[in-house]
């Protein structure tokens, strides 16, 4: 799954979530994508400033374990964790019907948005060179939120 920022004529930005950019132009050409807040068919992709990790998508992996981490010394309120639960699920979800490529990440997104490959949904680790490197290329990649364990270190 692709998550975009989206914007209408009007000025709301909202996102979307898109097989591929495909589905996404597919979409909008049909007049069957429209603003949540006026309801206007007049959308286009928004600017997207994406924070992408240093590596991967593991915490662990991202920050090394001597770096200092944001904490806080009560618990979150109910509302930050059922948004969290709920967002976590809505990964979960996405992922579903997703293929872990791994460290190929980066160069299976690029074989599917320049033709070279069949689309279809993958998740995987990549540099942070490399993802800026799809970013500039136009190739749409998105971090995910939580962490992914690879296949192979599931139980």
């Amino acid at each position: 799954m692709i998550v975009f920022d989206l914007a209408c004529t009007e000025g709301h930005r909202f996102e979307g979530w898109f097989g591929s950019s495909g589905d996404f132009e597919d979409q909008r050409a049909r007049g069957l994508l429209c603003c949540p807040s006026c309801g206007t068919s007049e959308v286009t992709k928004a600017p997207m400033a994406p924070a992408v990790p240093a590596k991967g998508n593991q915490r662990q992996e991202v920050l090394p374990p001597e770096a200092s981490r944001p904490m806080a010394n009560t618990p979150m309120p109910a509302e930050v964790q059922k948004a969290l639960a709920a967002l976590a699920k809505a990964q979960a979800e996405a992922l579903k019907h997703s293929t872990w490529v791994g460290d190929k990440f980066a160069e299976e997104t690029r074989k599917m948005h320049y033709g070279e490959r069949d689309e279809a949904p993958i998740h995987g680790q990549a540099s942070l060179a490399e993802a800026k490197a799809l970013i500039e290329e136009g190739v749409p990649v998105a971090p995910l939120p939580f962490p992914v364990a690879p296949p192979e270190k599931l139980n």
